[in-house]
């Protein structure tokens, strides 16, 4: 259905466990029509994980998903985001404001202050990037005049009153939820593991769809911390996932595997393109890595991520970039 004639979702809110609520959020965009929070029993409120993107409505999209499992946001005694998307901590300055509760994140979230604190400067800077990695003028000209000014999806900035970090404790109705760096698709991401359940929060980590996303320019080497976040989930053994998009998941082992290969073969694809034509840019390379035409629906999409595996290449000892404008690439001499 085109995107225009799509009708929106509306929040809703489903019991998934004693003491596990889903809270199904719309989101405005492509391909993507929900997000999940989940609110998580704990005394005479709940811990709520993650909080959907701001927008209009948005807020009384979550305040319907609570109510239609008797809950209020002011039963939010702390909020806990997974990572600092806006589709996760969008509406983060809202609900403390609203409830007073506490906000918990991890300290590396300045690829969202960012772009919260100077939008255009950050917009400008992707305009750079897609420049940089050989996207022609005229694309870019379109794009500038189509998404310049569009809402980054953040009610406003809040600083964590916490640190999510290793051996910080969220307790909940269910137990004591241990929080796990797992960088890769944002520098900020977590995952949280209650072990006596086996239930896994995986935020964007895991997916019940295995969709690559890596929030590029911000670390090191993005898919390699993504390989390394999958092999340290995989150590917990969890027999359930609450994911931030979609359904639930028990098959939690598959769904890791699936990812490990995907990005396996997508590093592979990309070194064997470069290697057999030198001196490609990342947008040349694009339609050859992944067998289809760049669209404006995955034009961003598919530039984060192929500069993501170029650069895991790069410092791997692959791939080699040529210096210049724009940037070129090359198998490692």
């Amino acid at each position: 259905m085109p995107e225009a004639n799509r009708k929106r979702e509306v929040g809703r809110g489903e019991r998934v466990l004693p003491g596990v609520w889903r809270l199904r959020l719309p989101l405005p965009w492509p391909g993507v029509p929900h997000c999940n929070a989940w609110a998580l029993a704990a005394g005479d409120g709940i811990v709520l994980v993650d909080t959907g993107m701001h927008e209009p409505g948005s807020v009384a999209n979550l305040e319907r998903a609570l109510a239609q499992v008797n809950l209020k946001l002011e039963h939010v005694r702390l909020l806990v985001c997974t990572h600092a998307h806006s589709d996760h901590y969008g509406q983060a300055a809202t609900i403390v404001e609203r409830t007073g509760c506490e906000l918990w994140m991890h300290p590396n979230h300045e690829h969202m202050l960012a772009a919260a604190r100077d939008p255009e400067s950050a917009f400008d800077r992707r305009i750079e990037v897609a420049r940089q990695s050989g996207v022609p003028e005229e694309p870019l000209r379109r794009y500038s005049e189509a998404r310049r000014g569009d809402d980054y999806g953040i009610s406003g900035i809040v600083e964590p009153h916490r640190k999510l970090l290793p051996g910080v404790e969220v307790h909940t109705d269910l137990g004591t939820w241990q929080v796990y760096e797992t960088p890769g698709h944002a520098p900020s991401h977590v995952c949280l593991y209650q072990e006596e359940r086996r239930i896994l929060i995986s935020g964007d980590h895991l997916l019940g769809r295995v969709s690559l996303y890596y929030d590029y320019g911000y670390s090191p080497d993005p898919a390699g911390e993504f390989l390394h976040s999958l092999d340290l989930v995989q150590e917990l053994d969890a027999r359930l996932c609450l994911a931030g998009h979609g359904r639930t998941f028990t098959d939690v082992q598959a769904h890791i595997d699936a990812n490990r290969v995907l990005v396996r073969d997508r590093l592979a694809k990309v070194e064997e393109v470069i290697t057999a034509d030198p001196g490609l840019t990342a947008f040349e390379a694009i339609p050859r890595i992944y067998g289809a035409a760049i669209t404006p629906m995955t034009a961003n999409w598919w530039l984060s991520e192929t500069l993501s595996y170029l650069r895991h290449l790069e410092v791997t000892n692959r791939l080699q970039r040529i210096e210049g404008t724009p940037e070129r690439w090359s198998a490692a001499v």
